[in-house]
Parts: C-alpha cells; sequence; structure tokens
C-alpha cells in the first residue's frame, strides 16, 4: 500500500535539490561576474601584468611604469630623462579597451559554462600603444645633454716665436641618432629603463688661417727682413688660401698683389706654354732631358729655346699671351734670357702699375705670388684628374700626362735651400726657385720660390717672393727666412694630434 507522504517527500527533495542548484548557480554567477570584472590571470598590458585586477587598477599600474623616469649614463654622468619632458605618452585608453575586449570578448554564459568546469580564460598580452615626438626628444639631446656633457675637440694652436704649434685636441661627441634609437626603446619597454650613451670621438682641427698667417708674419718680422715680401698659401684640399705682402713690416694691399720680377720662376710658365703648343708630342727624352736642365740647373739657354719654338721672334710674347688665357695678367715675359736681347714689348700691368711699393720688377719678366700660385694650382688639378683650367683651354695638347710630366720635371729641382730646406728630408715637392743678381751692385735683391708639397697632412702651394733695395743676403738672411716659412705651413698641416 503506497504511502500518501511520498510523493510530498520526493517533492520536498526536489525542491530543496532546485533550491540548492539555484543558490550554487547564484553563487556561481556572483563569482563569475567578479572575476568577468576583472582581467585574466596571465594579462599583460604594454608588457605589465594585469591579471586580477580590475581596468582602474591596471591602468595605474601601467602609467606608473611608463612614467617612470628613464637612466641614462653618459660622459660619466648619470641622467634621469622624464619622459614626458622628450613628448613621450602612452595610449592608456586604447589599451584598455582592447583588454577589456578580450576580457569580455567571450559570451556571458559561455564564458560562465567555462568558468563553472574551471577553464580559465585565454590570457593576452596587449601591446604598447605610444607616441613619441622625436624632435622634442632631439631638442632635449642637444639642449641638455649635448651642450653640458660633451667636450668639443681644441685646435692645435701657434707657439709664439717658433714655427711650431702645440698640438689639438680630440673631443667627445654624442652620437644622437645612435642615442634617439636607444632612449626611444627604454621609454617602450617596462624593464630595461636604463641605457649607457654612445660618442664620438671629434678630431681635432688645425688652427684656422688666420692663425697661420699671424704665425707667418711673425717669422718675417722675427728675421729681421727689412725687405718686400709677398706670400701666397693654397689649401688644395679645401681651396683655402692666405696671400699678403708686407714692406718691412708694414703690411700692403693685396689688390692687386704685389709685381716681382719672375727669374727663374718664369720658367714654370714657359714649360707650360711649350706642352701647350706640342702636348704629348714633347714628351721624347730629349725634351724632357733639356726641361730638367732649365727647371733643376736653372739655365737660361734651354728656357731661350723652348720659347723660340714657339716662334723665333716672337717667343716670350706668346707665353705672354697663353698665361693671359689663363686669367695671369701680371705674368708675362717681354724679351729672351741671353745678354743683350731686345726688349720685345713694354708690357702694363695691373701688379706693376701701383706706387705704393717699390720692388723694381725686371721690365723683361715679371709676375705676382698669386699668379704663379694659381698657374702650379692648374699643374695640380690637371695632374690629378686630367682637368682644370688647362686641359680646357688647352685641349687635346696639355693632358693629364703631360701634367704628371710636368710635376716630375719641377720635382728633380733639389736644390736644398730655401723652400726645400723647411720640410723633412723625402717630402716630395714640385717646384722652381729663382734670384738675381742686380748687374749694377753684383749682389741678390731678389729671390724667390714657388712649390707644390705633397705631406701626410694634405697637398698644399707655397709661394715666396722677396726684395730688397739693398742686398739680400744668402746665407743669415733668405735661405732661413724661406726655410721657417716653409717649415711653418708644414706644421700646420701636419700637427699631431694628442
Amino acid at each position: 500500500m503506497r504511502n500518501r507522504n511520498t510523493p510530498l517527500l520526493l517533492r520536498g527533495v526536489s525542491a530543496l535539490f532546485l533550491s540548492a542548484a539555484i543558490i550554487l548557480t547564484i553563487i556561481a554567477l556572483v563569482g563569475y561576474s567578479r572575476q568577468r570584472n576583472s582581467y585574466p590571470a596571465g594579462m599583460t598590458i604594454a608588457g605589465v601584468p594585469v591579471g586580477g585586477v580590475d581596468p582602474q587598477a591596471a591602468s595605474q599600474r601601467v602609467l606608473q611604469v611608463y612614467s617612470s623616469p628613464v637612466e641614462i649614463q653618459y660622459a660619466g654622468s648619470v641622467i634621469l630623462i622624464d619622459p614626458t619632458n622628450v613628448g613621450f605618452q602612452i595610449n592608456i585608453d586604447s589599451m584598455l579597451a582592447a583588454a577589456d575586449l578580450n576580457r569580455t570578448g567571450a559570451s556571458f554564459w559561455g564564458g560562465f559554462w567555462d568558468y563553472l568546469w574551471n577553464r580559465p580564460p585565454t590570457a593576452a598580452d596587449i601591446p604598447l600603444d605610444a607616441n613619441l615626438t622625436e624632435e622634442r626628444l632631439r631638442a632635449y639631446l642637444q639642449n641638455e645633454i649635448v651642450t653640458r656633457y660633451d667636450t668639443p675637440p681644441s685646435p692645435a694652436q701657434p707657439i709664439p716665436g717658433t714655427v711650431n704649434f702645440v698640438p689639438g685636441t680630440p673631443g667627445q661627441t654624442l652620437d644622437i641618432d645612435r642615442a634617439v634609437t636607444l632612449i626611444e626603446d627604454a621609454l617602450r619597454s617596462p624593464t630595461n629603463r636604463t641605457i649607457a650613451l654612445t660618442s664620438t670621438r671629434t678630431i681635432a682641427s688645425r688652427p684656422t688661417l688666420d692663425n697661420l698667417q699671424t704665425l707667418l708674419k711673425q717669422v718675417i718680422r722675427l728675421s729681421g727682413f727689412d725687405g718686400v715680401v709677398g706670400l701666397y698659401m693654397l689649401d688644395l684640399q679645401t681651396g683655402q688660401e692666405i696671400l699678403f705682402a708686407e714692406d718691412n713690416g708694414q703690411p700692403l694691399s693685396v689688390q692687386p698683389d704685389v709685381a716681382f720680377t719672375a727669374s727663374s720662376v718664369a720658367k714654370i710658365p714657359i714649360m707650360v706654354s711649350y706642352f701647350s703648343e706640342f702636348g704629348t708630342d714633347a714628351l721624347n727624352q730629349q725634351t724632357i732631358d733639356a726641361m730638367i736642365d732649365m727647371i733643376r740647373r736653372s739655365e737660361n739657354p734651354p728656357a731661350d729655346k723652348f720659347m723660340s719654338a714657339l716662334n723665333e721672334t716672337r717667343g716670350p710674347l706668346l707665353v705672354t699671351e697663353r698665361m693671359k688665357l689663363l686669367g695671369l695678367e701680371n705674368t708675362f715675359m717681354a724679351g729672351y734670357f741671353y745678354v743683350g736681347a731686345p726688349l720685345l714689348q713694354t708690357i702694363r700691368t695691373p701688379s706693376n702699375s701701383r706706387t705704393d711699393v717699390i720692388t723694381n720688377p725686371d721690365s723683361y719678366n715679371q709676375t705676382t705670388p698669386s699668379d704663379v700660385g694659381m698657374l702650379l694650382e692648374d699643374i695640380y688639378q690637371c695632374e690629378q684628374t686630367g682637368g682644370g683650367a688647362l686641359a680646357a683651354v688647352f685641349p687635346q695638347k696639355i693632358t693629364q700626362q703631360v701634367c704628371q710630366q710636368m710635376i716630375e720635371i719641377l720635382v728633380q729641382d733639389k736644390l736644398g735651400a730655401l723652400l726645400q730646406a723647411g720640410v723633412p728630408e723625402g717630402t716630395r715637392i714640385a717646384h722652381k726657385h729663382g734670384w738675381i743678381t742686380n748687374p749694377a751692385t753684383g749682389v741678390i735683391d731678389n729671390v724667390s720660390d714657388a712649390a707644390i708639397v705633397y705631406s701626410p697632412g694634405g697637398n698644399y702651394i707655397i709661394v715666396v717672393f722677396t726684395y730688397h733695395p739693398v742686398q739680400i743676403i744668402w746665407d743669415t738672411t733668405a735661405n732661413p727666412l724661406f726655410a721657417q716659412l716653409s717649415q711653418a705651413v708644414y706644421n700646420y698641416f701636419n700637427v699631431p694630434i694628442q
């Protein structure tokens, strides 16, 4: 016989289980809701762990990390950089939105089911979203780092009373491009926020040309030479030049340059003119030997022979014309060298028309330091590249091969004195020297030398002309003065760096 209370009992038990299930479900829903309000374990935002915390706490964590200073080490100092000072900003809202999308991406009930079965949600790594104003970072580095911590190089300085220089010292300069990369990496890292910046070694510069010019003038004055000096120097790497003239220690205008007797230096224009007429046809041993005699031994008969080959009567004037084609308006030959040679023409130039200085230039041949310097530059450029004024004015005649031969001929002038005495033994120097003995007094009153110097620190041209109305004493005036001027310029190009 059935018990009437059995259905009631079953209904009570069922209700109890249902109530328990509802309570458990509610508890699970509450737990799930709380979990759903926080980020899942293992989640990172911009590399910062945010698992188990709500968006507000996560935001504070990320901001705390990326607003902390970046430590840089440079020049023995530690410098802290505030990210905001260099234009670095993180986009926290966009990163939180991405994190929220990941956190709530599954359906509510699907996520709840995973929760009930203890299947943890998949953790995500939200990448950093940040902006850097590179211009502000570069400005900060320049204004706050470079100006405070960099060490500029110290240029070499002339030693007063000598032809030597105090060596320059190198400097230290921040490698800004590299620094920008390293700092940006540190700003974007949650952990590696300490970096060491690198610098580049800045080579000490030479003294300024003004310093060199001052030194050269000092050398002249300390020598006691009280005549007229004209000096031209050209840096063949940069094209920078020095040109000055003095009369008994007083500066002279170099517009136009001072006219001097060309003497044997005139044989450079003669050589150039001959090759401009005959070109590579003149590159035979007989001609080269005669050229060497003209340059090295400073013999006049070969010079007259080369001018006569241009035109038996007007050869010297053709040399003048060819120099004018090159823009050398103060250089001329107006007659042959042989004794009794007639003056073919009286030639007026801007330089010999000056009245403020007297050098008694020979009416047969004249030039200026700058004219000779420019002619040597033309030969050098042609020798190096095959181009320049000589190749342009005398195409098909003066080639690179011809210019190389002219340099080799000038190298044969191994006087061992004047400008050559001021450079170390073995230095390649292509030059032509000259001096004039006054026929009336029998003494030297004009000494000159013009050279291309090939040195380890750079190639250059130096031209020096001197005149004295009474006498230039070779051993006590001319040779020491030229050697010291030459040594000063050589030292300028080859001053050591500490």
